[in-house]
């Protein structure tokens, strides 16, 4: 069956991913990674989702300038105008903003899927079949969808969803959302995950371009106007220099706090598609398949001796002999080494910034 041209999917991937340091860095970000040693990286398996949605030349990639070439390289198939260059970081809203701009200039009509780079999904078939659903809710109705993933766990990195048995016009699954809270304390978490009622925000959106723009009209109107201020110059030979010029004055701020927590046609549609978000190791360990000892080894001669419950990532070339360890991370590349506990994760992000204050940019 022949993809809808008139639905768009916009790859997000422009964020660094810090806490899959030291692979993951600044000059080679984790999107660009075979972090699960597939043959294609985290950003190429989005783009082969992708192609079960829309037509190719409907992909659009929104990333840093910065990395341009590398999504050009790994993408062949893009067309150089299918890549959307930020100049600066902006967070999320006004990486859409963009885009459905973009879009919108050459297809009033459509509808777009935005889908972060980074994101592991196992079950494709059931997440083309849950985005095309989506994507007819959107075409039909006012409705700013987000798939929602059952939570196994009270985690405070998630966004949660919070749905009413209150359903969309068009399909009985997609659910109103009541509340949208974006990373929850530990409590509040537990309490959302007793309740029965919660889902995790997967940031997988689905909507039409004009209910995104009226979204950011009422409720972002600033970055709506300075992007509707240069409306003329999307899809032209101006836009680039349009851009340039603006970005650097748009707001730093996520779609999930400027949008999807103020908006009253927020839905969700509950996803089984075994999904991770990949944030950190420790995810990336639960996602992989272990040994007899618990352990998630990649790298040719790594030898481990009473060594259980950890994840070893070394570069091909290197004896590594490791002995009494335990939920451990282990990871070398690009001559650095990385050894943390497991559970102390999260203390990767401020190691990274205490790296880049005290030994500069180079090692991150």
């Amino acid at each position: 069956m022949a993809a809808n041209t008139h639905n768009y999917v916009v790859i997000m991937a422009g964020g660094i991913g810090s806490r899959f340091w030291p692979m993951s860095r600044t000059e080679h970000p984790k999107q660009f990674l075979d972090i699960l040693g597939t043959g294609r990286t985290l950003m190429q398996q989005t783009y082969d989702r992708s192609l079960a949605v829309c037509p190719k030349e409907n992909i659009l990639v929104v990333t840093n300038a910065a990395y341009r070439e590398l999504v050009l390289q790994q993408l062949p198939d893009l067309a150089e105008g299918q890549v959307l260059l930020e100049p600066a970081r902006r967070n999320t809203a006004p990486c859409i903003a963009f885009a459905a701009f973009h879009i919108h200039a050459k297809d009033p009509e459509a509808c777009m899927v935005v889908a972060p780079s980074d994101h592991l999904i196992l079950k494709e078939e059931a997440y083309t079949k849950l985005v095309n659903r989506a994507l007819k809710v959107a075409a039909a109705e006012n409705a700013l969808i987000t798939l929602g993933i059952k939570p196994t766990r009270p985690d405070t990195g998630y966004g949660y969803i919070q749905f009413k048995e209150e359903p969309s016009v068009t399909d009985k699954e997609v659910k109103r959302v009541k509340t949208f809270t974006e990373k929850p304390d530990l409590e509040m978490a537990e309490q959302f995950i007793a309740s029965g009622d919660f889902l995790w925000n997967a940031g997988i959106f689905v909507w039409s371009v004009k209910s995104i723009l009226r979204a950011f009209a009422t409720h972002l109107p600033d970055e709506y106007q300075l992007f509707n201020e240069g409306c003329d110059n999307f899809g032209t030979a101006n836009e680039t220099a349009f851009i340039e010029r603006t970005y650097s004055r748009c707001t730093n701020i996520s779609i999930d706090y400027g949008i999807m927590e103020k908006a009253e046609n927020v839905f969700t549609l509950a996803a089984d598609i075994g999904w991770s978000d990949l944030g950190t190791w420790g995810s990336l360990y639960s996602f992989s398949d272990k040994d007899g000892d618990g352990n998630v080894i990649q790298g040719r001669h790594v030898v481990a001796y009473d060594t259980r419950n950890c994840i070893v990532n070394m570069p091909k070339d290197k004896l590594v002999v490791l002995q009494g360890m335990e939920d451990m991370i282990v990871v070398e590349s690009g001559g650095i080494l990385l050894v943390c506990k497991r559970e102390e994760e999260q203390q990767i992000k401020r190691i990274v910034n205490d790296v880049k204050a005290t030994k500069g940019d180079r090692f991150v």
